[in-house]
């Protein structure tokens, strides 16, 4: 007999990636856990309902399908964790990243320790990420303000796969806690968790551009 609890440890889990370097990775937690509920009201996805920590470094990387990276402060990738995430992506596994304000300059010089000649490009508003699910014909949702800049969309690509998502200056995160953390208003935490959500749909159905 299938118990619940069984079912519940089958379905894929959603990774929150536990990184070095001093950057506050867990800060996520919550947020993440609202988005995969949200995710699994409102789609097909049966995923775990709850995010799993997981190490760049660790082979439990390998069964998450999808793991979210997220924080303010420094974040370093040994030899060794460049190595395993290298492997994990080029094997099928999907990297969704979102600056919560500072993460910006590690993660771009991390990254390349990761693929040392693949290049982060701005995606179009056409692009499948912004329209797979929810409808974004402008691009991604402003949700924090930071420097005064637009909400960009990069992608990382090997072989005509989309392999990263990296969400900058528009701090989507944020939209995912619950209201009393942050006070945004409703239309903008709906406009977070739906394109938070697409970014699952799409990591989860993708194919070659």
């Amino acid at each position: 007999m299938c118990t619940q609890a069984s079912a519940e440890a089958n379905r894929p889990e959603i990774g929150l990636l536990k990184y070095k370097g001093g950057g506050d990775w867990y800060s996520a937690d919550r947020a993440l856990r609202n988005l995969i509920v949200y995710a699994r009201a409102n789609t097909n996805l049966d995923l775990a309902p709850e995010p799993v920590a997981v190490e760049p470094s660790s082979q439990k990387l390998f069964s998450c399908p999808v793991v979210f990276i997220n924080g303010h402060g420094n974040v370093s990738f040994s030899v060794d964790d460049a190595l395993n995430l290298r492997n994990y992506l080029t094997a099928g596994g999907f990297l969704f990243a979102n600056d919560d304000y500072g993460m910006d300059p590690s993660f771009r010089r991390e990254m390349k320790k990761v693929f040392p000649d693949a290049d982060w490009m701005e995606l179009p508003f056409s692009h499948p990420i912004y329209h797979s699910l929810y409808n974004f014909p402008n691009g991604l949702p402003k949700i924090h303000e930071h420097d005064k800049l637009p909400a960009q969309g990069f992608g990382l690509f090997l072989n005509g796969v989309m392999v990263a998502f990296y969400n900058y200056q528009a701090d989507i995160c944020d939209g995912w806690e619950d209201e009393s953390v942050h006070g945004d208003p409703a239309d903008k935490r709906k406009a977070a968790l739906e394109m938070g959500t697409n970014v699952l749909v799409y990591a989860l159905s993708r194919g070659v551009e």
